[in-house]
């Protein structure tokens, strides 16, 4: 394995394979919504063929709604162009375990056009590797932690829509903020998902109740935005897929009950320069001491926050 436990590379890849310990690879990419959509890939057809030449899927998926039926008015894929296929390309720097799932690795894609091979604009992953050059033009790197709360339900993902995801039952029947014995009757959930994560590459931090009934929060280790904009895909992966093998559900829906607490997604996120953190400063500027490189950075963020008020929403 290599330094981060379940993290492989290709060579280890092929050994598992051989040695029959590995025999499926999932070829993932992130839609609009940070949901993994690809395919599952036999782990031999993987080696011999999609780990050179990558797979390809069709661009309505960059197009599509939450139910997964295409939407009108996409300039990169519509009716009438007539939908075609993009290039999914293996990102190795990506390939690891999927602990969660038996003989099972997972690797993260890039998406190219099909054609001329040059990332497709749209594509989130594509989108934030942008913004990740923008900055090292400016020799920063940024350094992001997300920080993801989600409630627990009794009820299975099917239940849950027989009964129109209402009146669903909660795991908890109080707060449970920090909370350590109602933590505990969550451990089935919770305490499997950080198992897992930490064998499929994920490092982990800490799980915690959270106000809600059966609200809660688990924490994964920061890193550069790519990787960690991967593990926070992961960790939601793994969740629900966990919860699914367990018979209960999970929503990281920012607003599942108006009755109940909201679920954040918190960002921490700071710019690097020569491995050290660029808004520390030792000085007072305005209320907090902090660099000029931090207040910039803020005052940028709020002069921009009204565009950009729908994303957090």
């Amino acid at each position: 394995m290599s330094e981060t436990r379940g993290m492989l590379t290709a060579d280890q890849l092929a050994q598992m394979v051989q040695e029959e310990t590995i025999d499926t690879v999932l070829v993932v990419f992130t839609d609009l919504y940070g949901r993994f959509l690809g395919k599952r890939i036999d782990a031999e057809f993987f080696l011999d063929s999609v780990a050179k030449r990558g797979a390809h899927a069709c661009n309505y998926l960059l197009t599509a709604d939450m139910e997964m039926e295409p939407v009108s008015g996409y300039e990169f894929a519509n009716w009438q162009k007539g939908y075609g296929d993009f290039h999914m390309v293996p990102d190795f720097s990506t390939l690891r375990l999927a602990a969660w799932l038996p003989r099972t690795a997972m690797v993260i894609c890039d998406i190219e056009d099909d054609m001329a091979h040059s990332p497709v604009a749209v594509a989130p992953r594509s989108i934030l590797k942008k913004q990740v050059e923008l900055a090292s033009s400016l020799d920063y790197e940024m350094m992001v932690g997300s920080e993801l709360e989600y409630y627990i339900f009794q009820d299975s993902y099917r239940g849950a829509s027989e009964k129109g995801y209402k009146d669903l039952d909660p795991v908890g029947w109080y707060i449970e903020d920090y909370h350590m014995l109602q933590g505990t009757r969550e451990e089935d959930l919770n305490g499997a998902v950080r198992k897992y994560l930490r064998k499929s590459g994920v490092p982990v931090e800490s799980s915690k109740g959270e106000w809600g009934l059966g609200q809660h929060e688990l924490n994964v280790r920061y890193a550069d935005a790519v990787s960690m904009a991967d593990r926070h895909c992961i960790l939601k992966q793994c969740m629900k897929e966990t919860a699914d093998q367990l018979g209960c559900s999970v929503t990281f829906m920012a607003k599942c009950s108006a009755d109940q607490a909201g679920s954040s997604n918190h960002i921490h996120l700071s710019l690097w320069k020569g491995g050290k953190n660029s808004f520390q400063g030792k000085k007072p500027l305005g209320p907090v001491t902090c660099s000029s490189v931090f207040r910039w950075f803020l005052g940028g963020w709020l002069t921009h926050i009204p565009e950009f008020m729908v994303f957090y929403a």
